[in-house]
Parts: structure tokens; sequence; C-alpha cells
């Protein structure tokens, strides 16, 4: 069956947003549990939820929320100077465009954050679809973010591919039920994608396009 909507997620896939992150978290850890985090202690935090990962740290709701805030602060601060594409992104999603693919975000951010990205690396006009943390009751890797695109778009769940860079896209890929594609850059290890078995995995963005022209299968580990 033919590929007729592409569905991304943003950051750590068409986003490289990984610096701004990493900065982000050390800035907040620092201030409410100083002494206790290093850089290679926050890489795991890169993906999941904001009201997860400091879920699992603060002591109350009152903390999460005051970490969530000063996380957010900072990261909006400093997100232009730190932020940029991941290379051939704008490049093959116009060709997909051009060529008739739907083409959607589906994110763990909230909305206002995403559009600020969006604008930065100017591919918003070539979406149809954006589904942000806002929109939905489960973030991924629960189906309902996915789901909510598909319905949105009216796009058929075996014409659609999902891609993205953490466990977590590849899971609510296939719970949705549609095909799965990991990304090569990925900051929490190709093995971890492979581990998912996603259908296809991408060694540079260019590859979607050979995907979607011949549908052929790039999972072998070349």
């Amino acid at each position: 069956m033919r590929i007729r909507t592409v569905l991304f997620d943003l950051d750590g896939t068409l986003l490289n947003t990984n610096e701004l992150i990493v900065a982000s978290f050390l800035h907040t850890l620092s201030y409410f549990y100083p002494g206790q985090f290093q850089r290679a202690d926050v890489i795991p935090f890169i993906g999941p939820p904001l009201k997860t990962t400091f879920g699992n740290l603060a002591k109350s709701q009152d903390e999460v929320d005051a970490c969530i805030q000063m996380y957010r602060e900072y990261n909006h601060a400093h997100h232009d100077k730190m932020v940029e594409p991941f290379p051939q992104v704008k490049e093959v999603l116009t060709d997909l465009k051009q060529a008739g693919i739907q083409l959607g975000i589906v994110t763990s951010k909230l909305r206002y954050t995403v559009e600020m990205g969006l604008r930065l690396i100017e591919i918003e006009p070539l979406l149809d679809v954006v589904v942000a943390l806002d929109d939905v009751r489960h973030p991924k890797p629960h189906p309902e973010p996915i789901l909510t695109a598909l319905s949105r778009l009216h796009a058929k769940k075996d014409e659609t591919l999902m891609v993205g860079d953490f466990p977590a896209d590849i899971k609510s890929g296939k719970q949705a039920g549609v095909k799965t594609a990991g990304v090569s850059w990925t900051w929490h290890g190709v093995e971890n994608l492979y581990a998912e078995k996603p259908d296809y995995m991408l060694q540079e963005m260019k590859d979607l396009l050979e995907i979607i022209q011949s549908g052929s299968n790039s999972y072998a580990k070349d």
C-alpha cells in the first residue's frame, strides 16, 4: 500500500534541540537538586513529557510545576540561538509536499513551543496538521496523538508512516496501526530504536523519498 501521509516527531527528528534541552534541564536541576545531575544524566530525559520527567524527581506537585516553569522560561529564552533543523529537512518535506503527501507533526511539546520551532526552520506552511501535547490526554507512547492526527487528516492507517527518534514514537505508531520509521541521528541510541522493530530506519532524511517512491524497506543494519 502506498504511503500518502507522513507524520513526524519534532525534537530530535526534524529539529535539533538536543543542546537546548540538555542546557534547560541542567539549569533547572542545578537549582532544585544542586550537585546531583551531570550532562550524561539528563540525556535520557530527552523525549518524555516534562510532567513525566519532573514527576519522577520531585517530592510534590508544586515542585513539579516549579521545575517545569523554570525549564520553559530558560528554554524559550534561549530557543532561537540554540536550535537548528537537521540536514535535508526542509528540502525533503518540500519534495514530499509537492508529491502530494500529507505531512504532520505529532509531538509531546506544548503548541506554543512547537510553533516557535516551526517558524524558526520555516516548515509551517508545508504541514497539514500539528498535534501537540495540548491536544491530547495521553502523550506518546499512547496511540492517541497519532490517531488524533489521522482523524484530522482523514488519513488511512495503512497509508501512514510515523517518523521519530525516540522509542515512544515507534511504540505509539505501532499501537496506532501505522508504519514506523526510526532515525539514525537519534541521541537515544539507534539500538534502542531497532529494539522496537520499526518498519524502516532512515540513515538520512532523503531516505524518505525512496521509501515513498518505491516502498523499499530500509530496516537492515547497513
